[in-house]
Formats: structure tokens, C-alpha cells, sequence
């Protein structure tokens, strides 16, 4: 599957790198965050757990907050707010 980067409603982003192996999650999250506007939204969905530590790690560095963290059959399903 290609990564996907979109808009989904005002302040609201979307991105989908399931399929991708580190460390791609976490350059596609990083670039999608240089993009996106301080308060908005990200919905980023990814399936390989080790990203998850990565991904984690860059957002404490970078004041990002990780709010809200769901599994489902596989896929992780996280909201990131840009400082």
C-alpha cells in the first residue's frame, strides 16, 4: 500500500504508512508534522510496533503530543497534536 498524506476537515490531517518498516513511519510522520499547522490534528495509522517507539520519541523532542493511542487487528491508530 502507498503511504497516504490528507486533509480530512479543518485542523484535521490523516496519514496512513501501513506496510512501511522503520524508519520510514517516522520520516513520513515527521514531514507530515512540518506541514501541518500548530493546534491541528494528525491521525497517523501504522502496523510495525517498533515505529511506535521511534515515532514517540521524536514527538517528546519536538513538544508533539501523542493523545490518544488505539490497536485494532494489527493497525495502530494515534492523535498527534502539533505544538
Amino acid at each position: 500500500m502507498a503511504m497516504s498524506f490528507e486533509q480530512t476537515g479543518a485542523g484535521q490531517w490523516r496519514l496512513d504508512v501501513t506496510g512501511y518498516t522503520c524508519p520510514h513511519p517516522q520520516m513520513y510522520t515527521k514531514k507530515a508534522m512540518q506541514k501541518i499547522a500548530s493546534g491541528d490534528v494528525l491521525t497517523l495509522v501504522f502496523d510495525n510496533p517498533s515505529s511506535g517507539e521511534s515515532i514517540l520519541a521524536m514527538c517528546d523532542s519536538e513538544g508533539n503530543e501523542v493523545f490518544e493511542r488505539d490497536e485494532h487487528d494489527g493497525n495502530f491508530l494515534w492523535k498527534i497534536r502539533k505544538s
